[in-house]
């Protein structure tokens, strides 16, 4: 069958070439005219992921429409601050049971929509919307390095069908019924990645690493569960592994991202040079909206959110965070 998919980054492609390996034809949108022109002549994306060849079967344009025709679903992955218009431009070619899968990760900023959210509020239906998200790399994705992922939909026919639609003997797909709490683990992994490059970049080492990980993983549960989501997700996938993976990878831009802030480098400069959005840089703040509104302390999250937005000097951060009052390892809950 036919699948578009909308956005022609490093996890846009990655997973086009994901779904032409699996059998399917692909309409992939992408914003940049070179981008589409290499791709269909040359069979790479000259901006993301260029050393690898993609399938013949994988069919780039700049139109939705084009992207669409003939389509049986459709694959988000575009930045998480452009979801709400994408939504609406989809919303004027589909209809309401066209079955859609968002694998764009972050919080809306100031609504506090999940990206899910976002789409229901557009599009409705909210049964026909599912999320995919897990320690997915997509340099190692696209050349078929076994990977799992978790698909979660508030429909079990949804979840099964992108599980189907997904899955390949190297990457293995598992369903959820937990969406709120699969997409603020996907958001959620990003700040506590870039709060770990922080530390590495100020000298710091793996026990300082590991102790951002697991009280990131307590924060995390934290506000899954006041969110009304399952602690258990928290340890699957979605949560810890993609968080190890994030946390840990070469691969992670927002570990990366930490890094570089830590050595006085700046977003706009990260962005420049990489092509890339480091999606925990947004969600620092984003997610403080969530936190305010269900009374759960983010003290990882603030201390990320001060060094990359208010100015706070990392090492002078880093000391409060580690300065803070002494507690039990499971409060909150």
């Amino acid at each position: 069958m036919k699948i578009a998919v909308i956005g022609a980054g490093s996890w846009g492609t990655a997973l086009s070439q994901v779904l032409a390996r699996a059998g399917h034809n692909v309409g992939l949108w992408a914003r940049k005219p070179e981008v589409v022109r290499t791709i269909n002549a040359e069979h790479y994306n000259p901006r993301y992921l260029s050393d690898e060849k993609l399938s013949e079967n994988i069919v780039a344009t700049l139109s939705y429409k084009d992207a669409l025709l003939r389509a049986q679903a459709a694959v988000i992955v575009t930045p998480s601050n452009l979801m709400r218009g994408v939504a609406r431009a989809l919303n004027e070619v589909v209809d309401d049971q066209f079955p859609l899968i968002i694998c764009s990760k972050g919080v809306e900023e100031g609504s506090g929509l999940l990206p899910v959210e976002v789409f229901a509020s557009e599009m409705g239906n909210p049964d026909r919307l599912a999320v995919l998200s897990g320690p997915n790399h997509a340099e190692e994705v696209i050349r078929n390095v076994p990977s799992g992922t978790v698909i979660a939909s508030s429909s079990l026919e949804t979840a099964s069908f992108f599980q189907e639609l997904f899955a390949t003997d190297t990457f293995r797909t598992y369903t959820s019924d937990d969406v709120l709490g699969v997409e603020l683990c996907a958001a959620f992994k990003n700040v506590i990645a870039i709060a770990v490059g922080v530390s590495y970049g100020i000298g710091y080492g793996d026990n300082t690493a590991a102790m951002l990980m697991t009280r990131g993983l307590a924060e995390m549960s934290r506000l899954v569960v006041k969110c009304g989501g399952q602690a258990i997700t928290c340890m699957g996938l979605a949560g810890t592994g993609d968080l190890i993976a994030t946390c840990t990878s070469q691969h992670s831009r927002n570990r990366r991202f930490g890094e570089m802030v830590a050595k006085g480098g700046t977003l706009e400069e990260f962005s420049a040079q990489t092509h890339m959005v480091a999606e925990g840089a947004l969600a620092c703040k984003t997610l403080q909206t969530l936190a305010q509104a269900h009374g759960v302390e983010l003290p990882i999250t603030d201390m990320v959110r001060a060094v990359v937005w208010e100015g706070e000097k990392p090492r002078i951060a880093a000391t409060e965070l580690l300065n803070r009052p002494l507690k039990a390892e499971f409060y909150g809950f």
